[in-house]
């Protein structure tokens, strides 16, 4: 087909080659025309200077040259005889020129070349519409890509995850020695399904199964089904398995499988729509009446709440394998992986960064090592450092520093304090997480922020734990109150933080003393889910009110406690305001060092810090980590969105 196309294109080339040819060298014409009579009457007139004649079977042709010089293009009749006679007697010059004549290739070839081009043209458009599963005549073909080694990855290249790794091992194992498994009555799993959050590795398993089992791997996406064509998605699914019947075995991923495995009569379209035929021929292929030996799927998604029932059974997925955000361990084995082939400085220390960024997936690791790669070269240095690593850290949590951002005295002040009020009540508050850095330069949308990190990873929280993050979200709202005697714009984003935690502690969790253990209302659901869509809380108005009142009281509880805390320490709160408009931002050791000059029994933590210091000075204020997991995520105290 390339070489057809080829040609095709040499033939349209040579084409217009010989258009421009003839369009840039015309024959040459006369000035103008003139009629016969007009022509008679010169020549009797004396006007003509010189007559050129080409005759033709049934006229002549006359070139006609006048005395001043202009030429005329005459037709006229042959067999003049008075006409020659009066060009003899005026002496006019006659000069007799055969006709012209032309090659016959001349008049053929671009007739030829037209024709040529034109059937070209058809082939190639008959070819685009009966070509591969994009083209137009092709709907119902599956668009499944036959993986191939060109770009090879293994078990080696994928780290923290290693439960999840041994399931799929014991796959590939099976493809490649099924006796093992046969010998003792063990039937291969007919499909896995891969879930867990956005970022944690999902594809790149189904990859690193590509590269390991020896055997075809089919790729294809979930939303490569579905078309504007009825039909069209079921018969891609039958051709689909197919394909890999004759290629058996063999294993099958379909990537973001939610966009064709949503939960049936579902929505508000009616139910049997395109997506519902070709989610039904989908859980007839699997698990049917036709049997598929040999054929493993495996299916990745982040969101199983909105698959099928149906698709999520044993016999079509028999193994449903969670792929979570990694642990410590797993963060730095990531690390490990990406920072391969880099070069690194001596100072760089991955259970360090590992300490500090529980939260992070797969994915977040990856491009905080790029953002370090890429911070490195932009400061001219030969090897990535700790410091561009912490520095990465900062960038990903909270975006990259506005040094050019220009803001007034007043602003800076009230920056200053805000911040000042969420890491003095950081520090004195008993359940909240170390700080590591405080600072009023703007990063991304936030004006200044606050980070704490976590010493560890953290799965579950406590009710006081939650109730110090309300107090600690509302301490800059309150030392802004207290020393600017004015309130701003500063607080809205914690305040909604703030709220949301204290609501869900009452609606979700239990954790009211006056509402009691009881959950209220449903959860967000989606209209695909086929859920109700009206009826949105399984509450009266009267527990609604309820709900409202306690929400209030323990704002205002935590309003009162961050205040009280605030007025006591106040002298702290300066200082800490003070050194921040003179420096911009505070490590945790500058920070505690303000602490301990007003505190005396503050002073043990920092020594503790220094300790830690003195045995890696590349560790300073490592030991804490950075912001939490899933349910913390709207909690974090990482960074202000207010001074935008």
């Amino acid at each position: 087909m390339k070489v057809f196309r080829n040609v095709a294109i040499y033939l349209l080339i040579i084409l217009l080659a010989v258009l421009l040819i003839k369009w840039a060298n015309p024959p040459d014409e006369p000035d103008t025309s003139l009629t016969y009579t007009e022509f008679t009457q010169s020549v009797e007139a004396g006007k003509v200077k010189e007559v050129s004649v080409v005759i033709n079977n049934n006229y002549n042709v006359y070139t006609v040259t006048m005395n001043d010089g202009k030429t005329y293009s005459v037709v006229g009749e042959t067999g003049d005889q008075t006409l020659v006679d009066t060009l003899k007697d005026k002496n006019v010059p006659v000069v007799f020129n055969p006709p012209a004549t032309t090659p016959w290739w001349a008049n053929v070839l671009p007739t030829v070349l037209m024709f040529l081009f034109i059937i070209g043209l058809f082939f190639y458009m008959m070819q685009q519409t009966q070509g591969g599963g994009s083209k137009v005549m092709q709907f119902g073909k599956s668009r499944a890509r036959l993986v191939t080694d060109e770009t090879k990855y293994t078990f080696k290249d994928v780290a923290g995850v290693d439960e999840v790794k041994e399931e799929l091992e014991e796959i590939v194992e099976f493809l490649k020695s099924p006796r093992k498994f046969t010998e003792i009555g063990a039937k291969i799993p007919k499909g896995v399904l891969l879930f867990g959050p956005p970022g944690t590795g999902k594809t790149l398993l189904a990859k690193a199964v590509s590269g390991e089992a020896g055997v075809p791997f089919f790729s294809i996406s979930g939303s490569d089904f579905v078309e504007m064509f009825v039909g069209v998605g079921a018969s891609r699914v039958r051709d689909l398995f197919e394909q890999a019947k004759k290629n058996a075995p063999c294993i099958v991923f379909i990537d973001e499988i939610d966009a064709v495995g949503r939960h049936r009569g579902a929505g508000l379209g009616g139910g049997h729509d395109e997506r519902e035929q070709t989610l039904n021929q989908l859980l007839v292929e699997m698990d049917g009446f036709n049997g598929n030996e040999g054929i493993i799927i495996i299916a990745a998604t982040n969101r199983p709440d909105i698959l099928d029932p149906a698709l999520l059974r044993p016999g079509r997925f028999d193994r449903q394998v969670v792929v979570n955000v990694p642990d410590i361990k797993g963060r730095e084995d990531i690390l490990a992986v990406h920072v391969k082939g880099k070069p690194l400085a001596d100072d760089v220390n991955l259970e360090v960064l590992a300490r500090r960024t529980p939260g992070f997936t797969g994915a977040d690791l990856a491009n905080l090592v790029n953002e370090a790669a890429l911070l490195t070269a932009r400061r001219n240095e030969k090897e990535i450092s700790m410091k561009a690593m912490e520095d990465s850290i900062e960038r990903v949590i909270a975006g990259p520093e506005k040094k050019s951002r220009v803001i007034s005295d007043f602003e800076k002040k009230l920056v200053s304090y805000h911040e000042a009020g969420h890491a003095l009540l950081g520090e004195y508050l008993p359940h909240t997480d170390p700080l590591h850095k405080v600072s009023i330069i703007p990063r991304g949308r936030a004006g200044g922020y606050t980070l704490l990190l976590p010493k560890e990873d953290r799965n579950y929280m406590t009710k006081s734990q939650l109730l110090d993050q309300v107090t600690m979200l509302l301490g800059g709202r309150v030392a802004e109150a207290l020393v600017l005697k004015e309130i701003s714009t500063g607080a809205s984003n914690d305040l909604e933080r703030a709220t949301g935690i204290v609501r869900k502690m009452i609606t979700e969790l239990g954790m009211s003393e006056e509402l009691g253990p009881i959950t209220f209302g449903h959860k967000e659901e989606q209209v695909f889910l086929g859920k109700d869509i009206a009826r949105d809380r399984n509450y009266s108005e009267s527990v609604a009110q309820a709900i409202d009142n306690e929400v209030r009281r323990i704002i205002d509880e935590s309003y009162q406690r961050a205040q009280d805390i605030i007025i006591e320490k106040m002298d702290i709160l300066h200082a800490i305001a003070e050194a921040l408009m003179e420096n911009e931002t505070l490590e945790a050791e500058g920070f505690l060092e303000i602490i301990a000059r007003f505190d005396e029994s503050r002073k043990e933590n920092l020594l503790k810090l220094r300790e830690s210091n003195g045995k890696k000075s590349v560790q300073a204020a490592e030991s804490q980590d950075h912001v939490s997991s899933e349910e913390q995520d709207e909690i974090k105290t990482a960074e202000d969105l207010s001074y935008e």
